[in-house]
């Protein structure tokens, strides 16, 4: 079996103490863990490959960590309170952001997808077995856990780009947020999809993929106001129906829900916990809710974490739908 014992890896300390864990009791995986090797075997997970990886392990693993160069990790603290002035993000500056050169940006990528290139070969293998080894899942969650992390520190780095993008797109009649938003997920894209082996910037691939998703956010917007003439009443929505009846019943299933929260059986994401922690005011009675206690609306939400409305309710929808499949899990055992 192939270990992660490469001394000077960034992965070797997280390694060693998980070694020392074993060592002491071989537990089965947790929930939370097999949760998310489900994930890896349902879901659509791919990288893009480089001649490097196909060296031996041990010299893949020192040409793409060892002798990458120090990267400066981005200060993204400064996009939150941006988000929540339209004004401030076309006239203030982006304190925090990182340039990388050719260099850097070639070793974060190569760093990104050796990780998902190593997951990939845990899921494959997994694929042909009936049972996962708990110390195998383990391996394989190491590599996955250490690529999203490379993926959100890509992201980060080009958070500016979106808003650089947005700024000089002229379509006034897109809500300037909204199009952050469809921005921001085009940008994940481009980072799953990106070769850093062509020799490209990768601000080059991700500006023509952003300006797509602005394209198709218009064209989206153009057909809806060709059905819909009358500007949207936020009163209606609030009076919604249906909304309202779908709360009554979640409302009924707090007791349960806040159970699965708080252990995060349903493997919910950090975003994922919060929004459901907003939206249904879980922690109310710990007094970690909000000031009143009460839960919160999806535009409330929205300021709180940096997205659109209707972006909230995506996530939410997300979140419901794992919060389901685990209660009919519990149910069915």
């Amino acid at each position: 079996m192939t270990k992660l014992t490469h001394p000077h890896s960034p992965l070797a300390q997280a390694r060693k103490h998980q070694q020392v864990s074993l060592s002491r009791s071989q537990r089965p995986l947790n929930i939370r863990d097999q949760a998310t090797l489900k994930r890896l075997l349902t879901e659509k997970f791919e990288h893009v490959h480089d001649e490097l990886f196909d060296l031996p392990e041990a010299e893949a693993m020192r040409k793409v960590f060892d002798e990458a160069p120090p990267i400066q990790k981005p200060d993204t603290s400064w996009y939150h309170p941006v988000m929540d002035n339209a004004t401030q993000v076309r006239a203030g500056k982006n304190v925090g952001t990182v340039l990388l050169s050719a260099k850097e940006e070639r070793a974060l990528f190569l760093q990104f997808n050796y990780c998902r290139f190593r997951t990939v070969q845990w899921r494959d293998r997994f694929i042909e077995q009936d049972e996962i080894d708990p110390d195998e899942g383990r391996e394989a969650l190491i590599w996955f856990h250490k690529s999203e992390a490379f993926r959100d520190q890509i992201a980060q780095t080009n958070l500016a780009l979106v808003l650089a993008m947005a700024k000089r797109t002229r379509m006034s009649e897109v809500d300037f947020a909204d199009l952050v938003s469809e921005g921001n997920m085009a940008l994940l894209r481009a980072v799953d999809k990106f070769d850093v082996s062509r020799g490209f910037k990768f601000s080059t691939y991700a500006c023509r993929a952003i300006l797509k998703a602005f394209s198709r956010s218009g064209v989206k917007l153009s057909k809806y106001r060709q059905m819909f003439p009358t500007d949207f009443d936020p009163k209606l929505e609030k009076s919604n129906y249906m909304e309202k009846k779908r709360e009554t019943h979640e409302d009924e299933c707090v007791d349960e829900l806040r159970q699965i929260i708080r252990s995060n059986r349903a493997d919910l994401s950090d975003i994922e916990q919060e929004v459901i922690q907003h939206r249904f005011a879980i922690d109310r009675d710990s007094g970690k809710g909000d000031e009143q206690g009460q839960a919160l609306t999806l535009e409330q939400v929205g300021r709180i974490i940096g997205v659109t409305k209707e972006r909230v309710r995506q996530i939410q929808n997300k979140a419901l739908e794992k919060i389901r499949q685990t209660l009919e899990s519990d149910f069915l055992e």
